[in-house]
C-alpha cells in the first residue's frame, strides 16, 4: 500500500503548507483486523497536519488510495439514534422550505446506509445515493433507494446531468473532509446542481477542532479541516457561493452550509468571515500551539488512566471509531490500560482495533465483565451513550471523557 506525501495545498496548489503537528506513524484508523494472524503485517503511515498560508486550508500531507479506505466501510450512520433523528428533521424541513415536488431530485453524496434519503423517499421525493462502499450500499438498497456505487467526481456528475438528472438538493454530509480531488468534487457539484438548486454540506468546523483540542478527528481519511474562509476560497474557484451557514453541535462542532449558483449570502456568512479574521483563523499563529496543547492533554489522560489502573479498576473503552484509533495510538493506550473496546455496531464486533489490537465487543460486556470505568472514545455522541448505558452507571460504572479536558462522569 502506497502513501503519497503531498507537497502542495490540496485546494489551491500553493507549495509547502506549514507544519502544525506530527502524530507519528499510525495505522489506518478504520482498518480493523479480523484475526490475530494479521497483526504482524499491519502497516503504519506518517500522519502530519499542515496549514496553507494562501487559502487557509488546514490539511494532512499524506494521501492513501481512497479505494483502500472506502470500498469496504464499517461505519454505518444508522447506528446513531441522534444522527437518524437529526436527518429526519432535516429532510422534513427541506421538503417544506424548498417546496419539493414529485419530480425534484435529491442526491446524497456519500449516502452511507440511506440514513438521510429514506426520509425523502417516505414523502415520495425522488432520491439517488452515491457511495463507493459496496457493502454499505447493500444496506441502502434494502431501503428501496437507488445507489451508484462509485466515487463522486465531475465526470460522474456530467454523465448524470446529460441524462437530465440535475438535483434540486445535493447533500454531502461529512464527506468533504474525505475528498482527495477537492476541485474535481466541487466541479461535480457545479454540474449536478439544478439552476435554482442548493447543495447542503456539513463538515466539522476547524475552530472547534483547535479550541476544544479535537485532535482525534485527524486520521488518514480526513484530509482537510475547514474554516469558512477555506470553504469560500474552494467554492468560489468553481463559481459557487456560500449562501447560508448554520452552526451545529454534532461531531464536536460542525457547520451546515448552503451552497448555490447565486451569490446571495445571508448576513451570517459575513459574520463568520469577520469573526474568523478577528480570532486569527486565517493565520498560522492560530494553529501553532496545537501540538503542544495536545501533548499536555496526553499527559493528563495517561495520568488519569494510570491512577485508575493502580487502584485495581478494570477499564474498557467505548467506540471502535476512527477518532478512537487516533487517540489510543497517539497516546499509547492499549492493553496496558484497557481490557477491550465495546461498540454498538455489530459489523465491528469480533474485530480487533488498529495498532493496539484490542477485541471489539458488544456494549453488554461493560456489565457482563464488570468494567469499573470506560474511556469514552466517541465523545461526540456522549449524551446518547450515557443514556443508553444508564444501567451500567447505576451499577457504579463511570465514564472517562478524554477531551477537551479529562473528566469522569458517574
Amino acid at each position: 500500500m502506497t502513501c503519497i506525501i503531498e507537497t502542495k495545498c490540496r485546494a489551491c496548489d500553493y507549495p509547502a503548507p506549514r507544519l502544525v503537528m506530527e502524530l507519528g506513524d499510525v495505522p489506518l484508523a478504520n482498518a480493523l483486523l479480523k484475526d490475530p494472524a494479521e497483526f504482524a503485517q499491519e502497516q503504519k503511515f506518517p500522519l502530519t497536519l499542515a496549514f496553507c498560508e494562501k487559502c487557509t486550508l488546514l490539511q494532512i500531507k499524506e494521501t492513501i488510495d481512497p479505494s483502500v479506505l472506502f470500498k469496504h466501510y464499517l461505519y454505518f450512520s444508522s447506528f446513531s439514534d441522534t444522527m437518524v433523528a437529526e436527518m429526519e428533521k432535516l429532510a422534513c424541513h427541506n421538503i417544506k422550505k424548498y417546496a419539493l415536488k414529485a419530480d425534484d431530485l435529491v442526491v446524497d453524496i456519500a449516502c452511507n446506509d440511506g440514513y438521510l434519503l429514506q426520509f425523502y423517499k417516505q414523502q415520495n421525493i425522488p432520491v439517488l445515493g452515491i457511495d463507493p462502499a459496496e457493502n454499505v450500499a447493500i444496506e441502502t438498497c434494502k431501503k428501496g433507494i437507488d445507489v451508484i456505487v462509485d466515487f463522486f467526481d465531475a465526470p460522474l456528475a456530467g454523465a448524470l446531468a446529460s441524462e437530465g438528472k440535475q438535483a434540486k438538493i445535493i447533500h454531502a454530509n461529512n464527506v468533504l473532509a474525505h475528498v482527495q480531488n477537492l476541485n474535481g468534487f466541487v466541479a461535480g457539484i457545479k454540474k449536478l446542481l439544478h439552476g435554482d438548486g442548493v447543495a447542503i454540506i456539513e463538515t466539522p468546523y476547524v475552530e472547534n477542532m483547535i479550541d476544544d483540542l479535537e485532535f482525534d478527528t485527524i486520521y488518514h481519511e480526513h484530509l482537510c479541516y475547514y474554516s469558512v474562509h477555506g470553504l469560500k476560497h474552494l467554492f468560489k474557484h468553481h463559481n459557487l457561493h456560500i449562501q447560508d451557514i448554520e452552526p451545529l453541535s454534532i461531531h464536536g462542532g460542525s457547520l451546515r452550509l448552503t451552497i448555490g449558483h447565486q451569490n446571495t449570502p445571508k448576513p451570517i456568512v459575513q459574520d463568520f468571515l469577520n469573526a474568523e479574521i478577528k480570532r486569527g483563523l486565517t493565520t498560522f499563529a492560530y494553529y501553532a500551539d496545537f501540538g503542544h496543547n495536545i501533548a499536555a492533554l496526553k499527559k493528563d489522560v495517561l495520568t488519569t488512566l494510570s491512577s485508575l489502573k493502580a487502584s485495581g479498576q478494570k477499564i474498557a473503552a467505548y467506540g471502535a471509531s476512527a477518532k478512537g484509533s487516533t487517540l489510543m495510538n497517539y497516546m499509547g493506550i492499549g492493553s496496558n490500560f484497557l481490557e477491550c473496546v465495546v461498540d454498538r455496531n455489530p459489523h465491528k464486533q469480533g474485530y480487533f482495533t488498529p495498532g493496539n489490537h484490542l477485541m471489539i465487543k458488544a456494549p453488554e460486556a461493560l456489565m457482563d465483565e464488570k468494567m469499573d470505568a470506560t474511556l469514552l472514545l466517541t465523545w461526540n455522541f456522549k449524551d446518547e451513550i450515557l443514556k443508553q448505558q444508564s444501567a451500567y452507571r447505576e451499577n457504579g460504572g463511570t465514564f472517562i471523557i478524554p477531551l477537551p479536558s479529562v473528566g469522569v462522569i458517574s
